[in-house]
């Protein structure tokens, strides 16, 4: 963050659930689910209750911004912590102004300090905003691996 930054990122709470399931609920407008901002809202209350997922928001003053989670996993192999970035969504008001970048840096610095191995997301092939904001934060696309997903619900 440079000098001319006016907003601040920082882990969220369980205090934060209001500010942060109107941007869940954005995120998941963007990738085509309707809006149902009660469900975003117990989505996130069920992860806070339950310690299922790390949460970061950026705000600048009483205005939100952006947000990240990520969740807990681990890998066997390496016998270490490791993260899923799984969601990043910066507002309009937010985008163009190093608010994806903050937020990443912070769920890294958070992982860092916990041991992790490493953090690891997908996003939309068509997300290319995405893409390259992942990219120019250090992120290297997967070239190893072939994903696949067993889809057990609509």
């Amino acid at each position: 963050m440079t000098a001319e930054t006016t907003f601040s990122v920082r882990q969220a709470v369980l205090a934060d659930l209001d500010l942060l399931a109107p941007m869940l609920d954005q995120y998941r407008q963007f990738y085509q689910r309707p809006s149902d901002l009660a469900a975003a809202r117990s989505f996130l209350m069920d992860r806070f209750n339950h310690g299922e997922s790390v949460l970061f928001i950026a705000q600048e003053g009483d205005t939100v911004l952006g947000f990240a989670q990520m969740y807990p996993s681990f890998s066997s192999v390496s016998l270490k912590r490791a993260f899923v970035f799984n969601d990043l969504f910066v507002a309009q008001a937010g985008r163009r102004r190093g608010v994806g970048q903050a937020l990443i840096a912070a769920a890294a610095a958070y992982a860092t300090a916990l041991g992790a191995r490493f953090l690891t997301l997908s996003t939309a092939k068509t997300n290319e905003d995405a893409q390259a904001l992942y990219r120019s934060t250090g992120w290297q696309r997967e070239e190893t691996f072939v994903g696949y997903t067993l889809m057990l619900q609509d």
